[in-house]
């Protein structure tokens, strides 16, 4: 019903930035919360960021506050997360995910669409 396709992905020293994007199709854009998580190896899936259907909502992770950004683009379908001050703790798989009934939640049981991530790596 909904395909999401994550890019941006790569590898960078600590203190540089990469912007990632998930390009989506199906239902129509506008009509989806969307939310960004990552998951390290060995560790559990955890929430970085989240944006409401309009973009006037956005939830962020404390440990990411002040150095991601979340903001979405409804005309090109897509979502994009600025990720500025990478640190090593921040290496992981990105994944990008969808849900049509919940504003910008945290919690990944709540979003039902997700892309096939896109692997961050921060090196010190």
């Amino acid at each position: 019903q909904v395909q999401l396709v994550e890019s941006g992905g790569g590898s960078v020293q600590a203190g540089g930035s990469l912007r990632l994007s998930c390009a989506t199709s199906g239902r129509t854009f506008s009509g989806y919360n969307m939310g960004w998580f990552r998951q390290a190896p060995g560790k559990e899936r955890e929430f970085v960021a989240a944006i409401n259907r309009n973009g006037d909502i956005t939830n962020y992770a404390d440990s990411v506050k002040g150095r991601f950004t979340i903001s979405r683009d409804n005309a090109k379908n897509t979502v994009y997360l600025q990720m500025s001050s990478l640190k090593p703790a921040d290496t992981a798989v990105y994944y990008c995910a969808a849900t049509g009934v919940l504003a910008a939640s945290p919690y990944a049981r709540n979003y039902a669409y997700w892309g096939q991530g896109t692997q961050v790596i921060v090196s010190s």
